[in-house]
């Protein structure tokens, strides 16, 4: 580790000495790394290291390898490290993140210093999922959703998500399906104009979730945390769960069970939104909301197709909602 990236760390924890780190990941498109750094002495037995390096252009892995990808990869790391030092904080135990211990940047490098979830029990990683842990990260999201409703974005992303609209326009260009290419900015203005805004997580996929061990008996301690902010924003709620419930779940699961998973979230919401005493009508916001669940879909849909053809995310189901949210705008 270079001795600059180690001051940093020590100084932190305040941590006597590096045992070890340990490569966690590779950033997307070769752009730095994440480790697990094991420490002698001081507040920390481990913490993590999200070492940003950007490289002067970017390679990515489907062959879009634009300057405005590049830049949105540059911006995507500002608006993190901005999160964390800003608005981490009021994030409470029903919505736990990670603490930012140090964020340091310096031309072309950002090194973020960040609690270790694994030392505090979330330390379980999945690709597939049961009933119980998609209720618990609707959970997150829901607490998470209410904790920030109505909170203005600065420094953060105008428009949440990765895929959304403005920042995409070579995988629109690229979208076949005429119908939705003419769309997608209504479908945007409609999400844009949703009345009740909050922030939402951006890139809320099952990936980025950390799992506590058997969480089914927990009763009072939060079963998930979630990591990797980079796209974080203003935004209606229902991107992400549409996102992740369509990163964990087959065709056939979203359709049988899109009633009651939505029930799960806006029981939630409404409850945390009493405990946080938000001053909301949270009937109203769910009204709304719910009736955009299909149009948040219709928008990443809208992204897939013009970005990977072939996706199996690209389903009867996803078609079925996508057609149906052109119809009503249409009329």
């Amino acid at each position: 580790m270079l001795p600059a990236i180690t001051d940093i760390v020590l100084s932190a924890t305040d941590a006597r000495t590096i045992n070890n780190s340990t490569i966690i990941q590779s950033l997307w498109s070769g752009y730095g790394q994440i480790l697990r750094v094991e420490l002698n002495g001081g507040t920390h037995p481990s913490v993590i290291l999200k070492h940003i390096k950007l490289p002067d252009a970017g390679h990515h892995p489907r062959g879009w390898n634009t300057s405005l990808s590049h830049q949105r990869k540059i911006r995507s790391y500002q608006v993190e490290s901005h999160w964390y030092q800003h608005y981490a904080t009021q994030c409470a135990s029903d919505c736990v993140v990670p603490n930012c211990l140090a964020v340091n940047s310096q031309k072309n490098e950002t090194v973020l210093v960040l609690s270790d979830l694994d030392r505090a029990g979330f330390d379980v990683r999945k690709s597939r999922v049961e009933a119980q842990d998609i209720y618990a990260c609707l959970d997150w999201l829901a607490s998470f959703h209410a904790t920030f409703l109505n909170t203005e974005a600065q420094g953060l992303w105008e428009c949440g998500t990765y895929w959304h609209l403005d920042t995409r326009p070579d995988e629109l260009a690229a979208l076949n399906d005429v119908a939705l290419r003419k769309a997608a900015p209504l479908i945007d203005q409609k999400l844009r104009q949703c009345r009740h805004q909050t922030l939402v997580h951006g890139d809320a996929k099952l990936a980025n979730f950390c799992f506590r061990h058997d969480h089914s008996s927990l009763d009072s301690l939060q079963a998930v945390a979630a990591v990797d902010f980079q796209y974080i924003g203003r935004g209606c709620g229902m991107k992400d769960v549409a996102y992740f419930l369509g990163s964990c779940l087959n065709e056939s699961e979203c359709e049988t069970m899109e009633d009651e998973l939505l029930d799960a979230y806006f029981s939630v919401l409404t409850k945390r939104i009493a405990q946080k005493k938000v001053r909301i009508n949270a009937v109203e916001l769910e009204n709304e909301w719910r009736e955009l669940y299909p149009v948040a879909w219709a928008d990443f849909h809208r992204f897939i197709k013009g970005w990977s053809p072939e996706h199996w995310k690209i389903n009867s189901y996803s078609e079925k909602l996508t057609n149906g949210v052109i119809n009503n705008l249409q009329r």
